[in-house]
């Protein structure tokens, strides 16, 4: 009898012990995968053009808005660092009006994921005009051009508390800027996932 609760308190020992050591190689394996996933996020460059579904959802608003009798170009799109870093200079350091409260790495025009938009009069002109009825329908030329983005998954920088910037239009696909500043980048979300990430 008491060989037998000798085996039975050896048998619970070793279950315990294989247990543990499944545990631990379970959380290394857990750590590595995340320490390359974040190794591998840190090297990565930043884009140099706007994300393929920014740029077509961009076009696509462009036809949507001319099928309403709204002439809109759009103005920006990608900036690097330094067009972003002169752009907030001006009317600080440099002459000019301010334009942006943005620094590099700041904006999502930096990682292709926002673009700007104007308004072409018949003339041929370029206009900021929050007022302009161009299509005489009684309706702000501007914000109608705005519902249409949003109708297309764009966020408006009319809609911003604070600083509204009208012209600005953007997709983050639910990235922040610290996240795209460290790597992660649109496509990632489903890879991630299947990492264990949100």
């Amino acid at each position: 009898m008491a060989r037998k609760k000798k085996k039975t308190a050896w048998g619970r020992h070793v279950a315990k012990a294989v247990l543990a050591v499944a545990v631990a190689m379970a959380i290394y394996i857990f750590v590595q995968r995340e320490l390359d996933f974040r190794e591998e996020l840190a090297e990565r460059p930043l884009p140099e053009g706007l994300h393929p579904a920014v740029e077509e959802k961009a076009a696509e608003l462009v036809r949507l808005s001319a099928d309403q009798g709204i002439d809109v170009v759009i103005t920006d799109g990608y900036r690097s660092g330094e067009e972003q870093d002169r752009l907030y200079d001006q009317g600080r350091t440099a002459p000019g009006k301010i334009v942006t409260h943005a620094r590099a790495g700041s904006s999502y025009h930096n990682f292709g994921l926002a673009v700007d938009y104007a308004l072409r009069t018949p003339d041929g002109r370029i206009i900021w005009d929050l007022g302009w009825d161009g299509n005489g329908n009684g309706k702000s030329d501007w914000t109608e051009t705005a519902e249409i983005a949003k109708s297309l998954g764009f966020a408006w920088g009319g809609d911003w508390t604070g600083f509204k910037d009208y012209p600005h239009l953007e997709m983050t696909f639910g990235l922040s800027l610290r996240e795209l500043n460290a790597g992660w980048r649109p496509d990632d979300r489903n890879g991630a996932k299947a990492l264990g990430h949100p």
